[in-house]
């Protein structure tokens, strides 16, 4: 593997390792506004309780994203210097508005929240979680603005002196079709991730309270419990919190769910008939379309050596479906990548070049993308059947399944930004056919924008990130683990400025959510 290889590698690595952590930390924080906000409103403790337990897995989570994005910046930098430089007229402003207006709206009012509860008044602090969250989303648009330049630049032009595009129109590069459609998927999927942990967890402790509430009634054993809520609980009470903590929260994060899944694909779908403009060579390759058809399939499954288009073999195929997700008609032409091929060797006179993806992880890559995004729906209509009518999950076996299904959306998540990613190569910047622009210059092939470095200087920086990231990943998922077994605090229910008069009680005053 010569320094490119390497150096995509480790981009890749870091890059899906620091979106596992960010679709949580963009849903989570409006989730835990609109529990603060009912609690606001209706002065109900059970959802104050519900703020500051998620809250607390919430901070976790955004310290170690935070952590681990600042890598990502600097990568540009070191391994990838060339397409730093082609791209720093335009990506400087989008990465400086996400730095100076999101990053520090977000992290100013998640501290004024964290410190703010005993200190503010009530209105105000509220108001901190809601400006957090907005920044959270904020940025993410930023960045996403940044990305789909990549994919479709525009608002530049080609500047002889420089040898670089120059942005023009700012405003262009902002309101990027490409962005606007990019935008809604990604937070989409967001909401979904945070739904479906949020509704996991309340599932599980859920039929946890109920399966302890029943061994009590019938005199049994029930083991120590970790969870401040539960030593010496009676099963009454156990049964309250399933019936007025849990449910509520859990079918609000089961609603969400069903809501982001609608939204992701009612997006997804916008998004698809995009790339088919702008990108019909990932459009093709998403498929294994070798040859361009009228009315083509969609392909459920396919087999043979998948970047070898002589030995695809469509198994399973949904007749015309490909050609509707394309423009929304049954019988238009899609293109197929032996002839894409041949006409980008023609326009950029590289008769050697291969301008095809890896077809192996474009095709496979977007069919896990959806299949993982079902686990998310399986367990909302499986729970929000279950909740029906006041009822309470009281099954351990689905309370441990719901658990199983948190990962889904993640690897969902993470799968389609590996199609995004790996299904415009083998460019950088792919060129863009739509605008008046010079697809010759304002485009950059991969391996034109990396660093002159040999690969034993990427090879230890990857070692290095792998091992470092490995060890943050333990960090996370134990402490994560920890607070999800411990629960809410029976002390979070009380509301700021509460005093028992007990100046001595070592039970903590401030901040007891946040460690």
């Amino acid at each position: 593997m010569n320094a490119l290889d390497v150096s995509r590698w480790q981009f890749g690595i870091t890059t899906v390792y620091h979106f596992v952590l960010v679709p949580l930390t963009i849903g989570l924080a409006p989730m835990i506004a609109i529990m603060q906000t009912v609690w606001y409103k209706t002065g109900n403790e059970q959802w104050l309780r519900a703020t500051k337990f998620f809250g607390k897995l919430f901070l976790i989570n955004f310290a170690l994203g935070v952590a681990t994005g600042i890598v990502q910046e600097f990568q540009f930098g070191m391994n990838w210097s060339e397409y730093s430089r082609f791209v720093a007229d335009v990506f400087g402003a989008p990465l400086a508005l996400e730095g100076l207006v999101a990053f520090f709206l977000e992290s100013t009012f998640i501290g004024l929240w964290i410190f703010g509860w005993e200190r503010l008044p009530r209105k105000v602090h509220l108001a901190c979680i809601w400006l957090a969250a907005i920044g959270v989303n904020a940025s993410a648009y930023f960045i996403i603005a940044a990305n789909s330049w990549m994919q479709h630049p525009v608002g530049v032009a080609w500047d002889d002196e420089r040898g670089r595009p120059a942005m023009n129109d700012f405003f262009a590069v902002l309101t990027n079709n490409t962005t606007l459609a990019a935008f809604p998927h990604v937070i989409a999927g967001a909401w979904l991730t945070a739904a479906t942990f949020v509704a996991g967890i309340g599932c599980w402790w859920m039929a946890r309270n109920s399966w302890r509430a029943r061994k009590l009634r019938a005199g049994q054993e029930v083991p120590d419990s970790v969870s401040p809520s539960h030593v010496g609980a009676t099963a009454d009470q156990l049964d309250d919190d399933a019936k007025k903590l849990w449910r509520p929260v859990t079918r609000f994060a089961l609603w969400m769910t069903m809501v982001a899944g609608v939204a992701v694909i009612i997006s997804g779908d916008f998004q698809a008939q995009i790339m088919f403009k702008q990108q019909p060579m990932k459009m093709a390759a998403a498929e294994s379309l070798c040859v361009t058809e009228n009315g083509a399939s969609f392909s459920v499954l396919s087999i043979g050596r998948q970047n070898n288009c002589a030995n695809i073999h469509h198994v399973i195929q949904i007749p015309r479906m490909l050609s509707f997700l394309a423009d929304h008609t049954f019988d238009s032409e899609v293109k197929g990548v032996e002839e894409l091929q041949a006409q980008y060797q023609k326009a950029f006179n590289a008769p050697g070049q291969n301008f095809a993806p890896n077809l192996f992880v474009t095709y496979w890559g977007f069919r896990a993308m959806i299949t993982w995004a079902a686990g998310s729906a399986l367990l909302a209509l499986a729970a929000l059947w279950l909740t029906r009518d006041g009822r309470v999950i009281g099954s351990r076996k689905f309370g441990l399944f719901a658990l199983w299904m948190i990962p889904t959306p993640f690897l969902a998540n993470a799968s389609g930004w590996i199609f995004t990613e790996m299904g415009r190569q083998p460019w950088v910047v792919a060129p863009n056919w739509e605008d008046d622009l010079d697809p010759l210059r304002i485009s950059m092939l991969v391996h034109d924008g990396v660093s002159n470095h040999v690969a034993a200087t990427v090879w230890t920086s990857l070692i290095v990130f792998t091992l470092l990231y490995g060890a943050l990943g333990v960090v996370w998922f134990m402490l994560q683990r920890r607070y999800v077994i411990e629960g809410p605090a029976t002390y979070d229910a009380r509301p700021p400025g509460h005093s028992d008069g007990d100046a001595d009680s070592d039970e903590p005053k401030q901040l007891s959510f946040a460690y």
